[in-house]
């Protein structure tokens, strides 16, 4: 490996997560760990460029890491607890089993997840100290200046540093107070390696790995919580499609155009038992509904045999349990197919204002208005969507003017736009990402569903 910058950007990518949580476990301060993991990356770029890169890159960022914590701790008077924490850890424990290194991860979710910060605040401090996004990364998220989520991401340490609460896995009677926003970023963990919000690759595997292993954790931790195992079945049934997703050329691939003997068989596998599982416990919910969804898509053999009423009646369902216009725009992907073009291009259009600035829903109203032959009107669609979509794969699945519905080619200006962020409130934006994946797929790879309209 050399220590150019993008291999330095890699290994940042694979190690920095795990360490930043094994150091906040063992110090029970998240800020100190952040800034011991910036303080190890800021010496490799440093040191490797002249020395060369270490044969164990993330054993040297590890040690380094918990050397620059002890520094910082030393120049502390308040931090000699924590010294003595670090001090008798052993600098090889990041090494250790890899059911410790989840656990430590889950921890620093549920710190992150601490109900002394708004919900605001547990979606900024998740992105930073877990997915590893940089400050500007999250800003562009939530329509602030870099300099102003920086702030707000030090008030979030200050808050949490001020609790004293131990990074850890909360004791069993705390965790279902906690389940919620914990199963949620875990989600917007996983989005944002399934498909990257921004940045030079489309997808980020490390990252979606990362949050599979991190609920199945949740579901060891609580086997019988009919949620963790929606989200579970979610989770594996969007990763048994993985193989599937892109091309060669890193291409996005729509699902009818997927080729589905390469789709994960025994991941569907585990996912339908695992929801079977969820279903069996009559206490319905938003993650549950979602993966009857992708099961939907995962039974059908042929894209063509999709049964689209049931997805539409589903995604009523989820609207009940978790009212969202994402929710919505995703149904209207249904009502297309299951009733016309027409009819779900009705209902969008009352969800602009509050989707205007989503690439998405811009998107779907292209590939509508290209079906009704409305081609002036799809092309100024499709521009508006490539202006929003930051994800490369998608951007060159707008600029190759291919419609997210039908493959009919959608007829362009051919200019381009820059990116222009989304007019949302930052509780709107997290409901967004948060729901993402499921819009893509439905749109993009059109995942369908299994049967929970009885629940």
């Amino acid at each position: 490996m050399d220590a150019a910058p993008e291999s330095l950007e890699r290994v940042y990518r694979q190690e920095a997560t795990q360490i930043r949580a094994a150091l906040a476990a063992r110090t029970g301060d998240l800020g100190l760990a952040e800034d011991a993991v910036q303080d190890a990356f800021l010496a490799a770029i440093e040191h490797w460029p002249r020395d060369g890169v270490p044969a164990n890159p993330g054993g040297w960022l590890a040690t380094t890491a918990r050397r620059k914590a002890l520094d910082r701790l030393r120049r502390d008077q308040v931090g000699e607890r924590k010294l003595a924490l670090l001090a008798v850890t052993d600098p090889s424990a990041c090494s250790e089993t890899d059911r410790q290194a989840d656990d430590e991860l889950l921890s620093l979710v549920f710190a992150c997840c601490h109900p002394a910060l708004s919900r605001d605040a547990q979606v900024a401090l998740t992105l930073r100290a877990v997915c590893g996004l940089t400050g500007e990364q999250i800003g562009r998220a939530f329509l602030v200046s870099d300099a102003t989520m920086s702030q707000r991401l030090l008030r979030a340490r200050k808050t949490l540093a001020d609790t004293g609460s131990p990074v850890r896995v909360p004791d069993p009677d705390e965790l279902a107070d906690r389940l919620a926003q914990v199963l949620a970023v875990v989600y917007l963990f996983f989005n944002e390696g399934y498909l990257a919000s921004s940045g030079r690759e489309p997808a980020r595997r490390d990252l979606a790995a990362q949050a599979i292993a991190l609920t199945r954790t949740l579901h060891r931790l609580m086997p019988r919580e009919p949620e963790v195992l929606g989200l579970l079945a979610l989770l594996l049934l969007h990763e048994s499609r993985a193989a599937a997703r892109f091309d060669g050329w890193g291409r996005l691939i729509r699902l009818k155009d997927q080729d589905r003997s390469r789709w994960n068989g025994d991941l569907a596998a585990e996912a339908m038992a695992l929801l079977d599982r969820a279903m069996a416990m009559r206490r319905a919910g938003p993650y549950q509904v979602q993966a009857a969804i992708a099961a939907l898509h995962a039974e059908t053999g042929d894209y063509e045999q999709t049964d689209w009423r049931q997805i539409r009646l589903l995604y009523n369902r989820l609207q009940d349990l978790a009212p969202s216009p994402v929710v919505l725009l995703n149904r209207a992907v249904a009502t297309r197919y299951a009733i016309g073009a027409e009819e779900a291009l009705a209902e969008i259009e009352p969800l602009r204002a509050d989707l205007d600035g989503y690439h998405l829903f811009h998107a779907l109203r292209a590939a509508l208005l290209t079906t009704l032959g409305r081609a002036d009107e799809a092309a100024a669609a499709n521009d508006r969507a490539l202006s929003l979509a930051a994800n490369p794969a998608e951007r060159d699945l707008l600029t190759r003017g291919l419609s997210l519905l039908s493959g009919q080619p959608i007829s362009r200006t051919g200019r381009t736009s820059t990116v222009i962020q989304p007019r949302s409130t930052p509780g709107q934006v997290f409901a967004m990402s948060a729901a993402s994946s499921i819009v893509s797929a439905s749109m993009v790879e059109n995942p369908p569903s299994t049967s929970l309209v009885s629940m």
